[in-house]
């Protein structure tokens, strides 16, 4: 089996596995980050969000061979030291309820920000368009961007 160097969250990690291995599992079951959630297993719903590069990436079809070498940021990493601005607007404006999907909505959220930081309601619609909410937050969603927009 093939060794690859994952650099996740500012640490290198040695791993062997298969190289069609997607990095969720890897993540979750190999490294014990069990923040990415697992959805639907089809690169369509962003609850295995994380960001390769600094870009928003889902992780449940993202092969490990193509992870390598780049940077990976998951939500553990998001608020290493401290909940962040972003975060800190997630809760003030009760986004969560049932919790499941939040970590790859911050994920992608907080590409957003990195990319755009005064982002208007299309932007946002735009970034979040293929994060899906169960519990139907979506203008929560949207008011903690703004809030971490203007409090960023």
């Amino acid at each position: 089996m093939p060794k690859y160097s994952l650099r996740i969250n500012g640490s290198v990690h040695d791993v062997d596995v298969a190289a069609d291995t997607p990095l969720l599992w890897v993540l979750r079951d190999v490294l014990g980050m069990t923040g990415t959630k697992f959805g639907c297993g089809a690169n369509q719903c962003g609850a295995c969000t994380v960001h390769l590069d600094g870009a928003p990436a889902r992780s449940c079809t993202r092969a490990i061979s193509g992870a390598a070498n780049r940077e990976i940021t998951t939500i553990e990493g998001l608020g290493a030291e401290g909940l962040t601005t972003l975060q800190n607007a997630w809760l003030a404006e009760d986004v969560p309820q049932c919790g499941y999907c939040q970590s790859g909505q911050l994920m992608a959220a907080s590409a957003l920000l990195a990319d755009n930081p005064d982002p208007s309601d299309e932007d946002i619609d735009r970034a979040m368009l293929r994060n899906i909410c169960r519990c139907g937050t979506y203008q929560r969603i949207r008011k903690a961007i703004h809030r971490a927009a203007r409090e960023g």
